[in-house]
């Protein structure tokens, strides 16, 4: 090999060398320089059943953080997510905007980045400027699906009730008027059940029959007998929505035990009581018989059944007692109380028996003085 050979192939070496740490530094430059890679995201949104509230997105992978935005025919978002951390996520729900369009038919999802720092969704109210879509090739990266209704999860075309009214205020022994205003929301007539409840407790039903988009008044007459005295939470409710209210329910009356006939078996009584409890029949601290199970309320001709094992003499110092509570856990209950003290009366047998023939006999008098 002539040196001019030499000189030739050592030029073309140099000259090689020369490209290839030129292609490294090109290929280094970003990190060199402090250049950061674009933004980069995927997403997979598959077609599904919805309940017309939200819509799953499968998958979706952000590299600097963002969200996915919902849309339809526009532009305007029809839901947004949460702020999604960067990274991969699955089955991301993304829920409508309150009073939204319903979330069906064919939907875009849409990844947005984060600009603005504030986890916040910031696109439509800096008109753009913030929270851009990623993008890829200059296109926005997305993925559509068909989105239909669950029929059995969809979207509720109950009636709606737009407005309650009720007194604040009554006794437990009256009869009180509330007015609650029925929409039917849909386009279509419908028949729903329309009900009023009292601490949960349906007390009226009635059948509803509204063209589309009609409101009508719905009137209940509620007897409040049998409900509890005190703070007491109402409603009206339809198949998929309700109105609640308040009203205070002051006991009409005295609570009170009055023993109207007793023998060695059993005792009767007359009760007013404004829990539900029972009536007890006591000698001393033992109990000798307890009643059934009473609302609250007036209750006449009550019968205690004294305990089997009981031994009750005629002319015995009992003492009838009202109990709020239940009659199969006495050590639990306590006695109702009024002005301070117990709700009770004090007898024998034989001054009841007395009262009670004494009471009939007036009234058999009563009866013939009436006949003649």
């Amino acid at each position: 090999m002539t040196f001019g050979t030499i000189k030739r192939v050592t030029a073309v070496l140099i000259a090689i060398a020369i490209v290839l740490a030129a292609g490294i530094i090109v290929g280094q430059a970003p990190a060199i320089f402090g250049v950061d890679d674009d933004p980069a995201a995927s997403i997979t949104f598959e077609d599904q059943e919805s309940d017309g509230t939200s819509v799953t997105v499968d998958e979706v992978t952000l590299s600097d953080g963002g969200f996915v935005v919902i849309t339809a025919d526009g532009d305007e978002p029809l839901a947004v997510s949460e702020y999604l951390e960067d990274g991969s996520h699955e089955n991301v729900t993304v829920e409508s905007r309150e009073n939204g369009t319903d979330l069906a038919g064919q939907l875009t999802a849409t990844v947005h980045e984060d600009t603005g720092e504030e986890e916040t969704f910031e696109y439509g109210e800096t008109d753009g400027e913030e929270d851009p879509p990623y993008l890829e090739d200059g296109y926005p990266i997305s993925d559509t699906a068909s989105v239909t209704i669950d029929e059995e999860a969809g979207v509720s075309n109950s009636f709606l009730v737009e407005s309650l009214e009720a007194p604040d205020a009554a006794t437990t022994n009256e009869t009180i008027t509330a007015v609650a205003e029925v929409r039917n929301p849909t386009e279509f007539a419908q028949q729903q059940v329309v009900e009023f409840r009292l601490n949960g407790t349906v007390l009226e039903r009635q059948i509803l029959e509204l063209d589309g988009g009609e409101s009508r008044e719905v009137t209940f007459e509620i007897d409040t007998n049998g409900a509890p005295p005190g703070t007491q939470t109402y409603g009206v409710y339809t198949d998929d929505d309700g109105e609640l209210g308040e009203i205070e329910l002051e006991f009409h009356t005295d609570p009170s035990v009055d023993v109207v006939d007793a023998d060695t078996d059993e005792v009767t009584v007359d009760v007013a009581t404004p829990e539900r409890g029972f009536v007890a029949i006591e000698d001393g601290d033992e109990v000798l018989g307890t009643g059934d199970a009473l609302d609250p309320g007036e209750h006449e001709n009550v019968t205690v059944a004294f305990d089997e094992n009981a031994s009750v003499g005629e002319d015995d110092e009992l003492t009838a007692v009202v109990y709020g509570g239940d009659p199969e856990d006495v050590e639990s209950a306590a006695p109702i109380e009024h002005d301070g003290e117990p709700v009770e009366q004090t007898f024998t047998v034989a001054e009841a028996r007395a009262e009670s023939d004494e009471a009939e006999n007036g009234a058999d008098g009563n009866g013939a003085s009436d006949g003649a």
